[in-house]
């Protein structure tokens, strides 16, 4: 009806317009010419209007209609633009206020991965065109960045355009399959010492056989962690990895090395050496001389070989009596400093005591003190381990941390190694002196631990029950020694895995984790990477002498108790652990 409207007025509008009207307009003939004229001016407004109001309806239906949108991803719409943690196929809904033109999806929407490659995408259109459920077609990377975009060239069916275009950043999280098939755990034991283990003796140094540094550390080898190389060794014998014989001739080229080449300063080896000539690599700028705690760490290692290569033949009674050569030759008492109640760590012959670092406790140091006061020709009282180690039991806590007590340490414990270094041969199990049971504390610290990245307060990405540990490692772009007061979001494989013997229910969880579902990631040539940031999207490609030892030989421990057995079957080791105040089932 509305469209015959112009028609019909403008039909009748032209009825008036007669010559009779003109002639009595012209000729003032008629009385009512001006009511006439005004009721003509009056059609012709409103034939006005009323053609305006239809063009302008005309107009407006011939305009394209814009529109805008709105999103979620994965049903959910967090305020910005950026969304982390995602499964590996994501869903992004956008909701739009006029119906799209499909034709215009696949140039309006894209994705693109952080090297700027475009990735293709499914789209399903729902209500009646207005909304729009994007999905990758192929699985996305996971712990990987993505941007999705959508631009001007998506349009709406009326050809209208997209008033807020944006661009959305897509962070992968965990990809949950299992990336290896299952194994039952004791073969994953296995297999996860045996990796481990091609580190210290593949990849141990040509000339020296000592344990170098890190995967990139060329001829620079490191002492304490080839004293936990050579207690790997020894697991490699034992569970057939190599033979006694290859195992017996690898420590004799080590044993011989340090013997007749390495720089030793009053008995103690430096922290570094050149893995070719035995000279000393400087640590630090002071740091060109003895290390009396990655010495202890040597001996440890060295003590417990001793023990294990016990056979009546002139080969291994040859290395017994080196070794124990080479562990008197030691000078622990020269270390007190000037006679003081204390060991020191560092003695450089340019620099003397310069470093002055006293060796107190609670750390990683308690097995310096042991062979220290275990030394049949250098020994120390009692007196220095409770004035410098235990500082007359200022090493105490006694706090309680989520539900659990800690007997001696930093606040919270303090990282992992702390429970690892030195009991890689004292056993812990009863173990017992004046300052505490140190079954307890190894076990609480490690629970500690565990609870904290299970509470996760800072909110990281991946920690939980299954994703735990923090101790010195690698992190991105240098090297810290994570705890729960120094938390920066890098889990370090070693710290669970070398604390089998304390938690085993929680590091099986950790190891089922790690390798199952973060093998893609952190597992390669020499076992598990040194350490990764789920948070970050960060894995490491770097292997550490003192991180891969522990895993191996801790492992063991809880296996066997191997390691254990041995180096607290030396006869020094009883007595200085009697001499210190210890006792317990072993000693």
């Amino acid at each position: 009806m509305l469209g015959l409207m112009p028609e019909l007025l403008v039909a009748a509008l032209l009825s008036l317009a007669t010559p009779q009207l003109m002639i009595d307009i012209d000729h003032t003939k008629s009385k009512n010419w001006l009511a006439k004229l005004c009721g003509f001016t009056w059609y012709l407004l409103c034939l006005s209007c009323l053609l305006g109001v239809v063009g302008c309806k005309k107009e407006k239906e011939n305009i394209p209609a814009d529109t805008s949108l709105s999103f979620t991803v994965n049903d959910v719409y967090n305020g910005t633009l950026k969304y982390g943690g995602l499964n590996i196929r994501p869903a992004i809904k956008f909701s739009f206020t006029e119906a799209i033109n499909n034709s215009t999806l696949a140039t309006g929407i894209t994705l693109k991965n952080a090297a700027g490659s475009s990735l293709p995408l499914s789209f399903t259109l729902q209500n009646d065109d207005k909304t729009v459920v994007v999905t990758p077609q192929q699985d996305l990377a996971s712990f990987s960045d993505f941007s999705l975009a959508v631009d001007n060239n998506l349009k709406t069916v009326s050809g209208g355009r997209l008033i807020n275009p944006l661009t959305i950043t897509l962070s992968t999280g965990l990809d949950n399959t299992d990336k290896f098939p299952r194994l039952t755990d004791e073969e994953l034991l296995t297999l996860v010492q045996r990796q481990t283990f091609k580190y210290f003796y593949d990849f141990g140094h040509p000339v020296s056989g000592l344990a170098r540094e890190r995967n990139t550390s060329g001829n620079t080898v490191t002492t304490g962690g080839s004293g936990f190389g050579i207690m790997a060794l020894i697991v490699g014998v034992h569970r057939g990895f190599i033979t006694r014989a290859e195992g017996l001739a690898r420590m004799q080229l080590i044993v011989d090395f340090l013997k007749n080449k390495a720089q030793r300063f009053h008995g103690a080896y430096p922290h570094w050496l050149d893995g070719n000539t035995g000279a000393v690599i400087p640590f630090g700028a002071k740091d060109n001389g003895a290390d009396l705690v990655e010495t202890s760490f040597l001996m440890q290692g060295l003590l417990t070989a001793r023990q294990y290569f016990n056979a009546g033949n002139a080969s291994e009674t040859a290395l017994r009596n080196n070794i124990t050569n080479i562990y008197q030759g030691v000078e622990w008492d020269w270390f007190r400093k000037d006679n003081s109640n204390t060991l020191y760590w560092h003695w450089s012959p340019n620099f003397a005591w310069d470093l002055n670092l006293p060796i107190r406790g609670w750390n990683e140091c308690l097995v310096t003190y042991v062979l220290a006061a275990a030394s049949p020709t250098h020994t120390i009282p009692k007196s220095v381990y409770d004035n410098g180690w235990a500082g007359n039991g200022g090493l105490r806590n006694g706090k309680t941390y989520y539900s659990v007590t800690l007997p001696l340490g930093p606040e919270l414990g303090g990282p992992l190694f702390f429970a690892h270094y030195s009991f890689l041969g004292l056993n812990p199990t009863g173990l017992t002196d004046a300052y505490a049971n140190y079954e307890a504390q190894t076990r609480n610290h490690t629970l500690i631990n565990y609870n904290y990245c299970k509470a996760n307060p800072e909110k990281y990405y991946g920690y939980g029950e299954n994703c735990w540990g923090l101790t010195a490692s690698d992190i991105q772009n240098g090297y810290t020694a994570s705890s729960p007061t120094n938390d920066r979001s890098y889990i370090a494989s070693t710290a669970a895995l070398s604390s089998f013997p304390y938690t085993p229910k929680e590091s099986m969880q950790a190891l089922h984790f790690f390798y199952y579902k973060l093998g893609d990631k952190i597992w390669k040539e020499y076992g598990f990477v040194d350490a990764f940031s789920l948070q970050e999207k960060w894995f490491a490609d770097s292997y550490l002498a003192i991180d891969q030892g522990p895993i191996i030989v801790m492992i063991e421990n809880h296996r066997s108790g191997l390691l254990w057995d041995l180096f607290m079957s030396a006869p020094e080791v009883k007595s200085g652990l009697r001499k210190l105040g210890f006792s317990g089932p072993t000693i």
